[in-house]
């Protein structure tokens, strides 16, 4: 998949997911009140690819809403968010699955579910034919949540985390609510474990170290507020997008000239997948051949997907900065 998604962060806080030249020609867009939107590009299964999800600015999941049968472990579960739909197979619960949104591709056991519904203009009447006793929302930014509270379903939002603590919330409280609370402690714990593990290893390599966080070739970025931004953060670098003083939202429109001069010496593209940017590309735009992570082979192509949702494979992502960071300092040690 093929898609291209934009996230402009503007005073209105508007989500704008565009195709771009894919296999599949959605184009979502979804308004959100007082939360930031996070900018995803989800990963390419076979047809689609970038996706949004919104990141709300503080800590805001909630427990499921109860309409009748509280306490009851659900039994038929929809997910609208690809970072739910992750989680809930890592704790042992996709089974409980019975369709997920048009951007659930992880596992490839997702992509077997009926997956037709949209997750940014959800249609109750299309959610509720599936006849779910759960519903998973990534954000509820449309009222969704109260049209299915009509229908006596209940529903859980889990809108885009902010911290990676926000993570590990999440996926306790998709475990209690399906009933899987032990594999969910676990998954956590292995989580941390790996974090930790990973953070110690790198050790100081990543002081002193900028990078820039590419979203998409218009230069989006996320500075360090963001949750995205955080797991850079742990490895000690700076990030350059930090230094934008617009009112960004955690997402900033740069330019050539700022990032130019701000000289990084890592680039992370996480628009590999949606735009085919490369490390090639990257090199070729003018003046971009006098930035130090182009000098020194540190452009490195991320996962979309993984660089953009806020499941369990986040700690993938945090292991291939760490194994970046500590290919610069191989190359540094190399020249001096």
């Amino acid at each position: 998949m093929n898609t291209r998604t934009l996230v402009t962060a503007l005073a209105g806080l508007s989500l704008i997911a565009a195709a771009c030249g894919s296999d599949s020609d959605s184009d979502e867009s979804s308004s959100t009140d007082s939360t930031t939107t996070e900018a995803l590009s989800n990963e390419s299964v076979d047809t689609k690819s970038a996706v949004t999800e919104p990141e709300a600015p503080e800590s805001a999941v909630t427990e499921p809403v109860t309409t009748d049968g509280a306490g009851v472990t659900p039994e038929r579960v929809v997910s609208l968010s690809p970072t739910h739909t992750e989680i809930m197979f890592a704790i042992g619960a996709g089974d409980l699955l019975v369709a997920v949104d048009d951007f659930s591709d992880y596992p490839a056991e997702a992509l077997e579910l009926p997956n037709e519904l949209s997750g940014f203009e959800p249609n109750v009447e299309a959610i509720a034919s599936y006849e779910p006793d759960l519903v998973l929302i990534g954000g509820d930014f449309t009222g969704l949540g109260d049209q299915l509270a009509e229908l006596d379903i209940e529903s859980w939002d889990g809108p885009a985390a902010s911290t990676i603590s926000d993570t590990y919330t999440q996926i306790e409280q998709l475990g209690a609510a399906t009933g899987n609370v032990a594999e969910a402690a676990e998954l956590v714990s292995s989580m941390q474990t790996r974090i930790d593990e990973i953070v110690a290893e790198s050790g100081d390599s990543g002081a002193g170290l900028s990078f820039y966080h590419e979203l998409d070739p218009t230069y989006f970025s996320a500075d360090s507020s963001t949750f995205i931004g955080e797991v850079y953060g742990a490895l000690g670098l700076e990030n350059i997008a930090d230094g934008d003083e617009t009112e960004s939202f955690g997402f900033p429109q740069l330019n050539a000239e700022f990032i130019v001069a701000a000289n990084p010496d890592l680039v992370f593209l996480a628009d590999t997948k949606c735009c085919a940017e490369t490390a090639l590309t990257v090199a070729a735009r003018p003046g971009w051949n006098a930035i130090a992570a182009v000098q020194n082979s540190s452009v490195i192509e991320m996962d979309d997907d993984v660089a953009s949702r806020w499941g369990p494979r986040i700690v993938d992502y945090l292991e291939d900065v760490a194994a970046a960071v500590a290919n610069v300092e191989v190359g540094v040690a190399a020249e001096s």
